[in-house]
C-alpha cells in the first residue's frame, strides 16, 4: 500500500477463551469455542482460532443505485480443535448460517465478531462448510470510526489495509489464514464487476450481467478486491505469457484516464522487470484498475492493484506501479505472520521503486537512499518510527516505508551485491505462498552472507533513532 488514508486505530484487547488443564484427556483437549482472535499484537480481535479456511465461494448480487450487497458466502475450513463455537469476522446483518447444510445459531459480539454456534460440535479434523447468507449497505457501516467500502457514482469499491473483507464477505482476518476464491457478482446489466485472478465467465441474463473471478493461489482477506462500475477494458500479455487485464472507469477526467494508462498499462513490463530481482511472477494473473473513487491510496490487491486516480492527477507515475507490483511478491505470495512485520511489506515495495527509478535512469538505490537519510536530521522524529515495529498507530507511517527502504539499501551495502541478490529471490521461493517474520528474513540474510547481521537489524530497524553511519556502497 501506498499512502493510506485513513489511519490504524489501536484496537482494544480481545477476550480469549483458554479451556483448562484438566479438560485435555488422551484423546486431546475437550470440545470448546475457537478464539475470537488469531493471535496479532496490534489487532487482537482480528482473524479467529480453532479452524483453517481452505476456500471462500461468494455468490453475491450488487445493486449501484442503493448500494445494496446481498448474497452467500460458503466458507471451506478444517477444524483445528473440536468447535462447540467459532468466530467469523463481519460488519453486515446475517439472516442465516448453515454449517454442514445444518441450520447453526449465530449472534453478534464486539466490532466484527460473527460467533457460530453450530448444531452438532465439529471434531477436529472436519473439513466443514459454513454458509452465510447476508445483506446490507456496506458504505454506511462504520466499524472502529471508519469503512472500508468506498461508493462511486456508479457503484462501489472493497479495498482498504489491514482489513476489508468485514464490508462484503465474512471471513477470517488476518494474513496467517490464505485461502483460494471463487467471486460471482451479479449485477446490473450494463455494469462490471472486477475482483482478483482470472475472470472464467461473464453472462447476461435479463437485465443482469453475473461475473465469475477465481483467485487459485492463496490470498490473504484484505487483498481481496471487488470494483463494480462503468470500465475500459485492457488485455495483453508479460514476457512469460501471464495475462495482464486492466480497467479505467470511464468516469475518470480525460486528462486522469490518460495519464492513468500510460503508467498502468507499463504493468507488463514491470512485473518481467521486477522478475529479474525476485524470481517468477508468482501468479497466473496480473493487473489494476481505477476507479472513480476520491481516497488517496493505492493497495496491493493480490493480481489486481487497487489504484486512487489521485495518483495520476498531475502527469503519469509509475513508481507507484512499481510498489504495488513489488507486493505481489512481498506480500502478496509471502504474506507477513503478523501485522508488526510491516517492513517485510512496505520497505521491499519501497525500495523497488528505487530500482525501476534506476532502469528508468533517474539515480541509483544507492544516490536515492542516501537523499533520505541526508535530508532528515537526527532530531527529525522520522527516525523515532521503529520499521520494524512501528505500532499500530505508525503501521502506515513515512519511515516505515521510507527510512524501511533506506535500510534495505544499506543492508545491500553490508553484505554485498551477490548475497543481496540471492537473498531477494530465495525470499520468496523459501516461502511461496506461505507467510514469514523480519526474524526468519535476518536468518535467511544470515545464511546467505555468512554475517551476524543482528546488531544491523537492531540498529536500523528497531532502535528509535537516526544511525549514526549510512554504509558508503560498494
Amino acid at each position: 500500500m501506498r499512502k493510506r488514508a485513513i489511519a490504524s486505530t489501536v484496537l482494544t484487547l480481545g477476550l480469549c477463551l483458554a479451556l483448562p488443564a484438566t479438560a485435555a484427556t488422551a484423546a486431546g483437549p475437550a470440545p470448546g469455542p475457537g478464539a475470537p482472535g488469531i493471535g496479532d499484537p496490534y489487532y487482537p480481535t482480528y482473524g479467529n482460532g480453532g479452524y483453517d479456511v481452505s476456500h471462500y465461494a461468494l455468490d453475491l448480487d450488487y445493486r449501484p443505485a442503493t448500494d445494496r450487497l446481498s448474497g452467500t458466502a460458503v466458507v471451506t475450513a478444517t477444524a483445528t480443535q473440536s468447535l462447540t463455537r467459532f468466530d467469523l469476522d463481519f460488519a453486515l446483518d446475517v439472516s442465516s448460517v448453515r454449517v454442514d447444510g445444518r441450520p447453526a445459531r449465530f449472534t453478534t459480539s464486539g466490532e466484527q465478531e460473527l460467533v457460530v454456534t453450530p448444531a452438532h460440535t465439529v471434531p477436529r479434523g472436519h473439513r466443514m462448510t459454513v454458509a452465510v447468507t447476508y445483506a446490507g449497505v456496506p458504505s454506511t457501516v462504520q466499524k472502529y470510526g471508519f469503512t472500508s467500502w468506498q461508493r462511486t457514482p456508479d457503484g462501489g469499491v472493497a479495498a482498504n489495509e489491514p482489513e476489508s473483507a468485514w464490508w462484503w464477505f465474512p471471513s477470517n482476518d488476518h494474513p496467517l489464514d490464505k485461502a483460494t476464491y471463487d467471486v460471482t457478482v451479479r449485477v446490473p446489466k450494463g455494469e462490471q464487476a472486477i475482483s482478483n485472478g482470472l475472470l472464467l465467465s461473464a453472462r447476461t441474463k435479463g437485465d443482469s450481467t453475473s461475473y465469475h473471478w477465481r483467485q487459485d493461489r492463496p490470498q490473504a482477506t484484505y487483498l481481496a478486491t471487488l470494483a463494480v462500475g462503468h470500465f475500459d477494458i485492457t488485455r495483453s500479455r508479460t514476457r512469460t505469457g501471464v495475462p495482464v487485464l486492466n480497467a479505467y472507469s470511464t468516469a475518470l477526467d480525460p486528462a486522469v484516464r490518460k495519464s492513468a494508462q500510460a503508467s498502468v498499462e507499463r504493468t507488463g513490463e514491470i512485473i518481467d522487470f521486477l522478475s529479474g530481482y525476485f524470481g517468477p511472477y508468482p501468479f497466473d494473473a496480473a493487473g489494476g484498475y481505477v476507479p472513480n473513487v476520491t481516497s488517496h491510496f493505492a493497495l496491493e490487491s493480490q493480481t489486481r492493484v487497487f489504484y486512487s486516480p489521485a495518483f495520476f492527477a498531475s502527469a503519469p507515475d509509475t513508481s507507484v506501479v512499481a510498489h504495488e507490483l513489488a507486493h505481489q511478491w512481498w506480500g502478496d505470495d509471502v504474506s507477513l505472520a503478523r501485522w508488526s512485520d510491516i517492513w517485510l511489506n512496505e520497505g521491499f515495495a519501497g525500495y523497488a521503486e528505487y530500482l525501476w527509478a534506476e532502469h528508468e535512469g533517474k539515480g541509483t538505490p544507492q544516490e536515492l537512499a542516501r537523499k533520505v537519510y541526508d535530508s532528515h536530521p537526527a532530531d527529525d522524529p522520522f527516525w523515532t518510527v521503529k520499521p520494524g515495529d512501528p505500532g499500530p498507530d505508525k503501521q502506515f507511517d513515512d519511515a516505515v516505508y521510507d527510512r524501511g527502504a533506506v535500510a534495505i539499501q544499506a543492508l545491500r551495502d553490508t553484505i554485498g551485491d551477490r548475497a543481496f541478490r540471492a537473498l531477494l529471490r530465495a525470499w520468496p521461493a523459501r516461502h511461496r505462498y506461505g507467510n514469514g517474520t523480519i526474524t526468519e528474513f535476518r536468518q535467511l540474510a544470515e545464511r546467505l552472507s555468512g554475517q551476524d547481521l543482528k546488531g544491523f537489524f537492531d540498529t536500523w530497524l528497531y532502535t528509535p533513532a537516526k544511525p549514526a553511519v549510512f554504509p558508503a556502497g560498494r
